[in-house]
């Protein structure tokens, strides 16, 4: 568009960087709350253990966090409990069209999904590949099965459909990632 004295206006494309990575998590918050209402399963998002070094108060409604750090690393993102068993998950995404890299998961959160398998919980990562726009549910076993077994710094896409669970978008749960522990821990049940 041409404006007067020569001014031209442009489009202009502003990059949103504000909630990336979250659509995986968004959708396993609703579908958490999805399984709350229905009274199928109880499973929260755990919150980020944090310690609040400096607050400033302009008044007690106006608090603002100037700094903080982190008290422990955290594990894993959710757990709860679904048929009278505890379980542990993580959730990841990545733009990678072929593999996860493994850098994404800490070592403390794998020790940590291997403990939870060792006293009967159940654990697990679900993986998605955003650019692909697909989701894999990993069990905890196939996870340090690969790890202990490759020395990749990362897990091929074909091996998540060789040994995972791709779980659809659907409308209610938005992500039914139960039937898939359904199906690998009470025989599809």
């Amino acid at each position: 568009m041409n404006y007067p004295a020569g001014v031209k206006k442009t489009k202009c494309n502003m990059v949103q960087y504000s909630n990336r990575g979250m659509s995986l998590e968004h959708d396993l918050n609703e579908t958490n709350e999805f399984y709350r209402i229905s009274n199928r399963a109880i499973i929260y998002k755990k919150p980020t253990p944090i310690t609040i070094v400096k607050v400033d108060y302009k008044s007690r409604i106006d608090a603002v966090i100037k700094e903080a750090y982190f008290k422990t690393p955290s594990t894993t993102d959710y757990n709860g409990i679904y048929k009278e068993k505890y379980l542990d998950f993580e959730a990841k995404e990545t733009k990678n069209k072929t593999f996860f890299p493994l850098a994404n998961i800490h070592s403390h959160q794998i020790e940590h999904l291997k403990k939870i398998r060792e006293h009967g919980g159940i654990g697990f990562l679900i993986v998605r590949f955003s650019t692909l726009n697909l989701t894999y549910f990993l069990d905890s076993s196939k996870l340090v099965e690969f790890i202990e077994t490759n020395t990749r710094k990362s897990i091929p896409l074909q091996y998540f459909e060789d040994y995972g669970y791709r779980i659809f978008d659907n409308y209610n749960p938005r992500l039914d990632y139960l039937a898939v522990v359904d199906i690998i821990y009470f025989g599809g049940k």
